[in-house]
């Protein structure tokens, strides 16, 4: 079973489900790095944002920092906020150093 729920978490429409029952079964998803412990894993640019968000930087800066609109940051800092299920910026900083997301280096599929 483990097996077969390894690969409906591939990319599809089950995939947070099948995560989901992976997790019940207590499988880690041995394929899965470090840190991705989260149903829906943060994207490249998400990780990016979440990394300058553990800075002094404010919202422009950031947005500067990664060549994209103040929006474009709001947008991926509440996705963050929602997948992390936190509701600050500290807290976001704190809960993905707690899941191992900070570390240089380790990135999400």
């Amino acid at each position: 079973m483990p097996s077969l729920l390894r690969a409906a978490a591939k990319p599809g429409t089950t995939r947070n489900y099948a995560r989901r029952l992976l997790a019940a079964l207590g499988e880690t998803g041995q394929d899965r790095p470090i840190g991705q412990d989260l149903i829906d894993p943060l994207s490249e640019r998400e990780l990016d944002v979440l990394r300058l968000l553990g800075t002094e930087l404010d919202g422009p800066a950031i947005a500067r920092e990664l060549m994209v609109s103040l929006n474009t940051v709001r947008t991926h800092t509440k996705n963050i906020y929602a997948k992390l299920a936190v509701t600050s910026r500290r807290a976001a900083v704190r809960r993905a150093a707690e899941l191992g997301l900070l570390r240089t280096g380790n990135r999400q599929p």
